[in-house]
């Protein structure tokens, strides 16, 4: 079983108010921000990472689909050879014979043919009976080529899917394709308009089925969606994709169930969206597309085209259909419907559920608290590696999903884990530097800088708060120093005792001793505090026997002979006290407390009554190993009893 003090390995947390607080702000603000910020914003950024997703999602699962799927393509060149946009409908009926001649499953039509025909022989020659009143003319005219009667013929040779477009000031009315419902099952959202504008009736009467053309661009300007469905004047009526499918696969109408609604045509069933739209992914394979001038001249290779489904549509600009898509910003709406149809039959039917935006919130929550706990509690490059683990997993779960058809967007969750994460390291590393400010300023003017170092390296290492430990107390004061300071001048007498501090606290630090404070001439060191200092009391007596002999050199030279500086006395003795910073506010001081400080000072004050320089307590002297103490006195001490006291032989002592 592990030790149960492993718990101390572990990094101590840092200062949590500041960071955590900041972390927490970081993360909200870019939640609130990411919520409140306007749809023409947000929308287009979002829809663009799951463009990302889809294309890379939709590429590693294998194609479930084998519609065979073409287009006769009205180019540039095809205008070029048959005539200029827009061409007589006798023509285009002539290329919708040719292209049913093939016995494709369905022909759908990407070309408005809006109002009765207005350019054949028939249709002008009716125009001017009308205009001029003469019989002759309108008897002429049952003679002559009709447009809407040869594409009537045309569209009996096989099933067409004619197209009509989303007007308000439209007045179309199409046949109500049925729509069977249950298990309460609707869309909420549909794209919706009052009225639209198709074909004359005449024309839509013959034809097998009529959807909608109008693609809706996002705020991006992209067309993503392909409608499935959209609503006249609240009437659900099927889009050009969707009809064509249905007249393929030789349905009477579709069957909704369930909510989000699972929509059948035929023998396919694929869930929706309730918007009623199918959102494209990128990456699609090549569609076979057959040049219309080709197939208008015979010279077109239509093998394979039986039991297809076919669009004619146009990438000419002339015919005013190309859109900016996924695949760049001069993609023909044929194109798209082509696409919707083959992605629809595929089954890749990608929707944003309605948990998605409680599931995001969520994982943003997740991730922002995993940030700040990563940057609190663990070292850089861990918390870093941890983070990075995270925003991994979550990208790779998103992904998953979005090949399951699921899209949830991994922006915002992972935006706020990483702002929460960067703040919080950022605010931690300010309050780190700042405490290590700090420790510096209490300790350098104490320690070694060595010492100073390993305590800013780890703080934990200490307890500013107190704490009880041994410690050896060493105390010195200079003999005389009252009558020295009446008769010495202050310039003098500063720069001595400059002189004199600065080479005992150097010494004390050379040891591993802290210098306690200064009073007067008086030094206050501790031996073992802050920090552990093995074999503390040998080395306390060391410092004393090297402060002996550089303080004897000291007042024998410069300005310390000439002043008449005094020997150094010192009292040394070892014991339990308590530690740590005593005061108020910004005047704290790290200090020790105890009867160890309290013999230490008195053994020194001592000094004057034997006319020793070093008195070393019992305890000291006991945890010495060095032989080369010496008892020195007897001495009874109040509230202590009689303590037998040792001094140093002559010379320093080293420490091994």
């Amino acid at each position: 079983m592990a030790d149960a003090r492993d718990w101390r390995r572990w990094p101590a947390p840092r200062s949590l108010a500041p960071a955590v607080i900041a972390g927490l702000c970081a993360g909200a603000f870019v939640i609130a921000a990411f919520w409140a910020a306007p749809d023409a914003w947000r929308e287009p950024l979002r829809e663009r990472v799951f463009d990302l997703m889809l294309e890379g999602a939709v590429q590693a699962r294998p194609a479930r689909s084998m519609l065979n799927l073409a287009i006769v393509d009205i180019d540039t060149t095809s205008l070029e050879t048959i005539g200029p946009w827009p061409w007589r409908r006798e023509t285009i009926a002539r290329l919708i014979q040719a292209t049913t001649a093939s016995r494709p499953a369905a022909v759908a039509v990407d070309i408005l043919l809006a109002g009765n025909d207005t350019r054949s022989p028939a249709a002008i020659a009716r125009q001017l009976a009308a205009e001029t009143s003469r019989s002759d003319l309108a008897d002429l005219a049952s003679t002559l080529v009709d447009g809407d009667g040869v594409l009537r013929e045309a569209m009996a040779s096989g099933p067409v899917v004619l197209g009509w477009v989303l007007d308000p000031r439209g007045d179309f009315e199409t046949d109500g394709i049925p729509i069977l419902t249950r298990n309460g099952a609707r869309f909420h959202r549909l794209w919706s308009q009052e009225g639209a504008t198709g074909p004359p009736p005449a024309l839509a009467g013959d034809a097998a089925g009529a959807g909608a053309l109008s693609l809706p661009g996002d705020t991006d300007g992209v067309v993503r969606r392909v409608p499935l469905f959209v609503s006249i004047a609240g009437a659900a009526r099927p889009g050009l994709m969707l009809e064509a499918l249905r007249v393929s696969a030789g349905a009477s109408g579709y069957l909704l169930a369930g909510d989000p609604p699972d929509l059948s045509v035929g023998e396919l069933s694929r869930r929706v969206s309730d918007d009623g739209l199918l959102r494209l992914v990128p990456g699609h394979d090549p569609v076979r597309t057959l040049r219309a001038s080709a197939v208008l001249e015979g010279s077109a290779d239509l093998t394979g085209l039986e039991g297809a489904l076919v669009f004619i549509g146009g990438s000419a600009a002339e015919l005013g259909g190309l859109r900016t898509g996924l695949d760049g910003p001069l993609t023909p709406s044929t194109l798209l419907h082509a696409q919707a149809a083959r992605q629809f039959a595929a089954g890749i039917v990608p929707i944003r559920p309605a948990y998605a935006t409680s599931y995001e919130s969520a994982a943003a929550l997740v991730l922002v608290l995993a940030g700040i706990i990563a940057a609190q509690r663990l070292r850089p490059l861990p918390s870093v590696f941890l983070m990075a683990s995270g925003v991994g997993i979550f990208t790779l779960a998103a992904l998953w999903l979005a090949r399951s058809d699921r899209l949830l967007d991994p922006l915002m969750p992972l935006a706020a884990g990483l702002a929460a994460f960067l703040t919080t390291s950022v605010a931690a590393f300010s309050e780190s530097r700042l405490r290590e400010l700090r420790l510096r300023r209490r300790f350098e003017q104490h320690l070694a800088p060595d010492v100073v170092a390993r305590i800013v390296a780890n703080p934990s290492s200490i307890r500013l708060s107190g704490e009880r430990r041994e410690i050896t107390a060493l105390f010195t004061d200079i003999e005389g120093f009252t009558l020295t300071t009446r008769e010495a001048g202050p310039e003098q007498l500063v720069a001595v005792l400059d002189g004199y501090f600065d080479g005992v606290t150097r010494i004390v630090g050379a040891h591993g001793g802290m210098v306690d404070k200064l009073v007067g001439d008086a030094v206050h060191a501790i031996f073992n505090a802050p920090l552990d200092l093995p074999n503390h009391p040998s080395r306390a007596i060391a410092c004393a026997g090297a402060i002996l002999a550089w303080t004897e050199a000291y007042r024998r030279t410069g300005l310390a002979a000439q002043i008449g500086l005094g020997r150094t006395r010192q009292g040394i003795e070892t014991g339990l006290a308590i530690v740590g910073d005593v005061g108020v506010g910004a005047k704290l001081d790290y200090t020790a407390h105890g009867d160890a400080v309290n013999t230490a000072a008195r053994l020194e004050a001592l000094n004057k009554e034997l006319g020793s320089s070093i008195c070393i307590g019992p305890v000291a002297a006991a945890r010495c190993k060095e032989r080369r103490l010496r008892p020195f006195a007897a001495v009874a001490l109040r509230g202590l009893g009689t303590l037998e006291i040792f001094t140093l032989d002559e010379g320093p002592i080293s420490v091994p």
